[in-house]
């Protein structure tokens, strides 16, 4: 969009108008290849005349038909092509000496020509000629205030000062040139200078040029003529910088109204103005719209949208080189833009901007690495049995498998991997590897569960069933081999692993558990069937005789001596 090519920047009150820079004319593209013109002059002096014709601008003009009255008020900006890729920022600030503010409204005027002092390349001075070398002239209390306010300067800026004479007359240039740096340090040495710029030269502040024009009204043509002369001057000088020695705190055209809001600011609050510390502020606004602009550009890209949906469904093949272009799209977007703001702002900046992208994409990239590590460990698990079934030893089994899928998981890794992410897959690495480990750990200990609960039930089972005096001792004999036996195999397994002592210890304590829960659960069994037992026991002892033969009941037996005798072998 092109934006309007004039609107009132500042309104007679002091306005900033926010809302119509916003309407302005796109200023982006020009990066730092503009100029800022800005005039002074009296009231009524044809300032806005000779903008347009020099310009090619719209500033309103005087009608003289009606008489001599103030016509432009607060200031105006407006935008001239310039030539190539420039352009010329033109700046018609309200006359002074007008009687419509009185003598006692200065503020505006001093505000303004300080406004026009902090942001113009060139400034020009509007003057009749035959106000040269008048001491009550109109063109010294506006130097005056030019110099006074250029004392407020953080620094000293060389800027031109291009002396307009409007009417010339007979007079040599040469002579009038004379007589105006007469005037010019006459002035400049009247003006009370603060500590620091006592010994500043004049030099230092402005770089002093004249031109005369012929009147306008009377030799129109011969004005113009004038004019064309003086526009291929110094269109091209403001171009290619010529005019621009003292702009070290130039901003970038797009952040010029940002600019120009701050430094307006500041000297409303009546503050010192310190151009350098404004174009660190500016910096680091526009560096931060610029980021945000960028980062929202990557994430409305199609590209990233497919490439996320595509994650959702599984692995990305070659996720970190479809990544890639759309980091960098971002960046070179931000690099593009911010490339003529302070280089420390701006590489700050860049740096946030690349944590936020990546801190953006890290679900994504972590999702992979999620997909990637359950099939490695699905993968793990069919090849482990597979070998197994096959008749590979246990830790055989274990290591090739285990070596095999955490190389193809490593090179999951590194497909997926983000230039200059710094992201450090060794964790995940290291995971998939403690996964591993814990699945054939696990495996490991449900073998030998399985080994002690055929090694410990059946026997046990009979030596109680049979409970005799060396029952238990026989028990824990048995239990106690089992136990050694099974952890001296879980040791010797287990040494394939990458597993730590701890968890050694660990499995060790919990399968020498188990082994003891086998004959615990085989002893409950087996007392819940005692009383039956006994039971039983006593019916055979008291209904047979020693040789096991069934009694022969004839009535002369001792009763109670046979209960006593089964009791006591129960």
């Amino acid at each position: 969009m092109a934006g309007k090519l004039l609107i009132q920047l500042i309104d007679e009150d002091g306005r900033f108008n926010v809302t119509g820079m916003q309407d302005f004319a796109n200023l982006g593209e020009h990066g730092i290849s503009y100029g800022v013109v800005s005039i002074f002059g009296p009231q009524s002096s044809g300032k806005s005349t000779l903008l347009n014709n020099l310009f090619e601008t719209k500033f309103k003009e005087m009608d003289a038909s009606i008489g001599r009255s103030q016509t432009t008020k607060g200031i105006w900006l407006a935008k001239h092509a310039g030539i190539n890729k420039s352009c010329i920022l033109v700046i018609d600030l309200e006359g002074s000496d007008g009687k419509e503010r009185g003598e006692d409204d200065v503020c505006l005027e001093k505000q303004s020509a300080l406004f026009a002092l902090a942001v113009s390349d060139i400034v020009l001075i509007n003057m009749w000629c035959n106000d040269i070398g008048r001491h009550q002239a109109g063109s010294r209390p506006l130097l005056k205030t030019i110099f006074q306010v250029m004392m407020r300067l953080f620094q000293p800026r060389r800027i031109t000062l291009l002396f307009v004479i409007r009417d010339k007359s007979a007079t040599p240039l040469d002579k009038l040139t004379a007589l105006i740096r007469t005037d010019i340090r006459e002035i400049f040495d009247s003006v009370i200078k603060p500590e620091a710029h006592k010994k500043t030269a004049l030099t230092e502040f402005f770089n002093v040029e004249v031109i005369a024009l012929s009147n306008y009204e009377d030799k129109k043509e011969l004005f113009k003529d004038e004019v064309v002369s003086l526009k291929q001057r110094y269109i091209d000088s403001i171009a290619s910088g010529v005019h621009s020695e003292g702009r070290r705190d130039r901003v970038p055209a797009s952040a010029f109204s940002l600019s120009a809001q701050e430094i307006w600011k500041v000297i409303k609050e009546n503050k010192d103005l310190n151009l350098a510390s404004n174009k660190i502020l500016v910096a680091r606004a526009r560096c931060e719209d610029i980021s945000n602009e960028s980062f929202a550009h990557l994430v409305g890209n199609e590209d990233w949208h497919q490439l996320q949906e595509a994650v959702q469904s599984g692995p990305v093949k070659g996720f970190g080189k479809k990544i890639k272009p759309i980091i960098s799209k971002c960046l070179s977007e931000y690099d593009a833009e911010a490339v003529y703001f302070d280089e420390g702002i701006r590489t700050e900046k860049r740096q946030l901007l690349e944590a936020k992208v990546l801190q953006f994409i890290t679900p994504a990239y972590q999702n992979i690495l999620a997909q990637l590590h359950s099939g490695a460990l699905d993968n793990f698990k069919k090849a482990f049995h597979e070998a197994l079934n096959q008749g590979k030893q246990f830790v055989v089994a274990a290591r090739d498998c285990s070596k095999y899928v955490m190389s193809v998981f490593g090179e999951g890794c590194s497909d997926a991997a983000i230039e200059n992410s710094n992201y450090d897959s060794s964790q995940v690495l290291d995971r998939l590897g403690n996964d591993i480990g814990a699945y054939v750990a696990s495996e490991i200990t449900s073998f030998n569960e399985a080994k002690l609960d055929m090694a410990l039930s059946a026997p046990v089972k009979a030596l109680l069933d049979e409970a005799g005096d060396n029952t238990w001792p026989t028990i824990r004999n048995m239990l106690r081999e089992q136990t050694k036996s099974a952890s001296s195999r879980i040791v010797t397994d287990i040494s394939c692993l990458d597993v730590d002592q701890k968890t050694i210890d660990q499995i060790l304590s919990d399968i020498e558990r188990y082994a003891r829960s086998v004959v615990e659960a085989k002893a409950t069994e087996a007392s819940k069937e005692v009383l039956s037992r006994m039971k039983d026991r006593f019916s055979e002892l008291f209904n047979y005789d020693s040789n096991s033969k069934p009694r022969t009941w004839t009535g002369n037996e001792d009763i109670e001596a046979i209960i006593n005798t089964a009791l006591s072998a129960v």
